[in-house]
């Protein structure tokens, strides 16, 4: 019976059983679509990665990733931890990679401990009403602190909910709000201005993940927000910071950057390290077709 082999890792954190666990699958080249989805629904992590050949030109190599209800066109954790457990593999060198994905070809730099994506292109929304993301995160108008809430992303879009710093910790997804307004994820965070620091919890109720301990992909997109909403430079290269994962006991470092001109977000890069925590084989799943 035929398997392949895995590597389960945490991703933006330097010690085990802390940050955001992945499952990095390889050797799928010949799975269909359902099978990799079952093997994600095994898995059971917020989301599983398929490192797999490239199909364009240019790419060091192709990522699928999954959550446990659908596949994504992009995602940060999985984009990290792919690239530093496929290079750990020998898959390729250190240094600057390229990863292909539904987002596009993204580059990576990868270092023996780490690495830093840079996101796709920006993208920014109109202001939001704030109520219907307040009621899907538990909270009420009172928490709402800072500028309007918008959906904002460089590869995947989030709305994001600025709130007081007391607020945070207090946030509980509510699952029939967030399918009641049609919001599958909301990033929810405080932000720190004098240390550049957003502390954020992000909920992906939509998508099968109730609460996701660290989310690269939100942390790209809240550099567009940031540069949107007057709270960074509206031109040059910033530098913030992410905590996550604190209130599920699974805290997370994201180092991120968001380059801007004119006042709009034209880039962002997140870092993170990759700790190993786990390597085995799982059987291939049945093609139901």
């Amino acid at each position: 019976m035929s398997t392949l082999a895995y590597e389960i890792v945490d991703v933006f954190t330097d010690r085990p059983f802390a940050g955001n666990p992945l499952a990095v699958v390889f050797g799928a080249v010949g799975l269909a679509t359902e099978q990799m989805q079952a093997l994600a629904v095994e898995f059971n992590l917020s989301e599983t990665v398929f490192v797999l050949p490239p199909t364009q030109v240019g790419a060091t190599y192709r990522a699928r990733i999954f959550t446990p209800a659908a596949e994504l066109p992009f995602a940060g954790h999985p984009s990290v931890g792919a690239a530093v457990t496929a290079a750990r593999r020998g898959l390729f060198e250190v240094g600057r990679i390229t990863q292909e994905c539904g987002a596009g070809v993204l580059p990576i730099e990868v270092t023996a401990t780490g690495a830093t994506l840079t996101g796709g292109t920006p993208t920014l929304g109109p202001e939001l009403d704030p109520e219907p993301l307040l009621e899907m995160a538990g909270l009420t108008a009172a928490d709402h602190a800072g500028p309007a809430p918008r959906v904002a992303g460089c590869g995947l879009e989030f709305p994001y909910l600025p709130v007081r710093p007391d607020a945070v910790a207090r946030a509980r997804v509510n699952a029939a709000a967030a399918e009641r307004y049609g919001v599958e994820h909301v990033s929810v965070f405080s932000w720190d201005a004098t240390g550049q620091t957003a502390n954020a919890r992000v909920f992906v109720p939509g998508l099968g993940v109730p609460e996701d301990p660290a989310t690269g992909s939100a942390a790209l997109g809240l550099g567009v927000w940031l540069v949107a909403s007057g709270l960074l430079p509206a031109d040059g290269r910033a530098e913030y910071a992410v905590r996550q994962g604190v209130d599920m006991g699974r805290p997370s470092s994201l180092a991120c950057t968001v380059t801007a001109a004119g006042g709009q977000a034209v880039g962002a890069t997140v870092a993170g390290q990759v700790v190993p925590v786990a390597r085995g084989e799982i059987m291939v799943p049945p093609f139901v077709g």
